[in-house]
């Protein structure tokens, strides 16, 4: 099985969330589950910091709304779901992932000339290319905040906004007739914010 590019950033935001608990002396955690007992979400919360995790993304979130007739994408065989709102803090850092996975039935062009619009408030709009299972998402400084495209090659299309501590990104790809696409932003703070 392909591993799909909105899995991929998530597990990016799962080891960055790992990394941070061990720093963290729970005081409360609460889980809320779905009604197939599933966790729907997960709050802990600390004298230092906490983290929180959660199935439901709200695309306002994300400062972008979503392409005419798009649907959510539904849950992947495994039971992967599509879209996730991750917020970690801590010792003066912080990290905010919210992501969801849409699909249309509109060719990968349309979507991507309805997003490159909707980028542009928010600054000058990158276009990376990539290949099936690979983000071009910068989350390493590197002495610079400036985002770039790394790697790329491949006929899938991510477009980013922002500085690498704030961005935006739509990751679309061509799916049978029509196009799947992600929503994602991503935010850091504090002095080393590197993940």
């Amino acid at each position: 099985m392909r591993r799909n590019k909105f899995s991929a950033f998530i597990a990016i935001a799962a080891r960055a969330s790992l990394a941070v608990l061990p720093l963290l002396v729970a005081c409360s955690v609460n889980v809320k589950k779905e009604a197939d007992g599933q966790d729907k979400q997960v709050d802990i919360k600390t004298l230092l910091g906490g983290v929180h995790v959660s199935k439901q993304a709200d695309v306002s979130d994300v400062g972008l709304t979503v392409y005419p007739g798009a649907r959510l994408k539904e849950k992947d065989s495994d039971g992967s779901d599509k879209s996730a709102n991750v917020n970690i803090s801590g010792f003066g850092y912080g990290l905010k992932v919210v992501a969801l996975e849409y699909e249309s039935d509109d060719a990968p062009a349309k979507v991507l000339s309805f997003y490159r619009d909707q980028l542009k408030k928010y600054g000058t709009v990158l276009e990376c290319h990539t290949s099936r299972g690979n983000w071009n998402v910068n989350m390493h400084k590197n002495g610079s905040n400036e985002l770039t495209c790394e790697g790329s090659g491949g006929s899938d299309i991510e477009l980013k906004v922002g500085k690498q501590d704030d961005q935006h990104i739509v990751a679309v790809e061509s799916e049978g007739k029509g196009t799947s696409f992600s929503l994602v932003y991503v935010r850091t703070h504090g002095k080393d914010a590197d993940i």
